[in-house]
């Protein structure tokens, strides 16, 4: 499996990106997808979840009404909306994918895509 991210840079706070991450090299469908997101000096955290089908979502209490998960199985690409940022939510940003919704541990990792929010 390999993945893609892109779609991070610099934003106001207040305002919008949407990360994207291409999936290649097996059965997209087959694979639950993450977001997760290192901030400066912190230890990495779970952001969205989303499972195969795309019918069951998750998101971190701190992020919950501001950024949604989907999912384009045609297109073998999940993605990031992330509205309302704030300069708490600077961080690098990963995706990830295992076939396994609730696992703990994801099994793929992408090269991550820096998000920068400016007060």
């Amino acid at each position: 499996v390999q993945l893609q991210a892109s779609g991070g840079g610099l934003v106001q706070a207040g305002g919008s990106l949407r990360l994207s991450c291409a999936f290649s090299g097996r059965t997209f469908g087959n694979y639950a997808m993450g977001w997760f997101r290192r901030p400066p000096g912190k230890e990495r955290e779970s952001v969205a979840l989303i499972s195969g089908s795309g019918r069951s979502t998750s998101y971190a209490d701190s992020v919950k009404g501001r950024f949604t998960i989907s999912r384009d199985n045609a297109k073998n690409t999940v993605y990031l909306q992330m509205n309302s940022l704030k300069p708490e939510d600077t961080a690098v940003y990963y995706c990830a994918a295992d076939p396994i919704y609730s696992s703990i541990n994801y099994d793929y990792w992408g090269q991550g895509t820096e998000v920068t929010v400016s007060s």
